[in-house]
């Protein structure tokens, strides 16, 4: 019998940041998730983080019915009256997909912390009246964990809208870097491009992921720099010489490390 995983609930932002971790740790194929194995582990992870009273969050609880509930429907029997060929939904599916999707923010967050080029080409100046040129000193660094932050907060005004539920659109992260080059050399060089305008702007959240991951890949390209007019203010992309590199032709070669 394998020895119970051994877990510590503070070290984790949310109930999809410890399940990531279980599975992960455990070699599993997140399509195809283990429910009984997981649930147990979870809910066990739950019960230590009682006995050390910790203070558990809402979104822990609500994650451990959730488990809870896709086993149940996992051991329903097949619809009988299912045509041959057709087959039940995936009661793991949708949990699946917040996974992937969860992980894909991680990951992004954790080059933002590895990456130094990134730091070195994003900026604000809280006395700026307008959008500082190349030669300026910039002043003081943004907080790259802000922009993270942001983007995560429009993901879950979006899910909160029925209208995001249904995700058909079939883009990628190379056609959004492809659009945010088009946006960039139709805006003025002193004229700002608000990052967070354009997220809003995305038919589902799909679109919106793969938007974020574009402007990561663009900085990271020194095709773009990010900027804050003011302190605390909203972010915005201004366009860099590397820019006119970024062709449809680089843009596939970028969707390749998303495959």
């Amino acid at each position: 019998m394998n020895s119970p995983l051994k877990v510590h609930l503070e070290h984790y932002e949310g109930p999809l940041d410890l399940l990531l971790d279980l599975i992960r740790s455990q070699k599993i194929d997140i399509r195809d998730i283990p429910i009984a194995q997981i649930t147990s582990q979870y809910l066990a992870a739950l019960d230590r983080a009682r006995e050390m009273d910790l203070d558990l969050g809402a979104e822990f609880v609500f994650m451990a019915a959730t488990l809870i509930h896709i086993k149940s429907r996992m051991l329903l029997p097949t619809d009988p009256e299912l045509s041959q060929g057709e087959t039940d939904e995936d009661p793991r599916q949708e949990l699946v997909e917040r996974l992937l999707e969860h992980e894909r923010f991680k990951n992004a967050a954790e080059m933002l912390q590895q990456k130094r080029l990134i730091e070195e080409n994003v900026w604000s100046n809280p006395q700026m009246r307008h959008f500082a040129s190349d030669d300026d000193d910039p002043g003081l660094d943004v907080n790259l964990f802000d922009l993270v932050k942001s983007f995560g907060e429009v993901i879950d005004r979006a899910r909160s809208r029925p209208v995001y539920e249904v995700d058909t659109e079939e883009v990628s992260v190379g056609d959004m870097v492809v659009h945010l080059r088009a946006l960039l050399e139709n805006t003025r060089r002193d004229k700002p491009l608000f990052i967070l305008q354009v997220l809003q702007q995305q038919r589902s959240v799909r679109a919106m992921i793969c938007l974020f991951l574009a402007v990561l890949e663009l900085v990271k390209m020194q095709a773009v720099e990010i900027l804050q007019k003011d302190l605390f203010g909203e972010m915005a992309l201004r366009r860099k010489e590397g820019l006119a590199v970024v062709t449809p032709a680089e843009a596939g070669l970028i969707e390749e490390d998303y495959k």
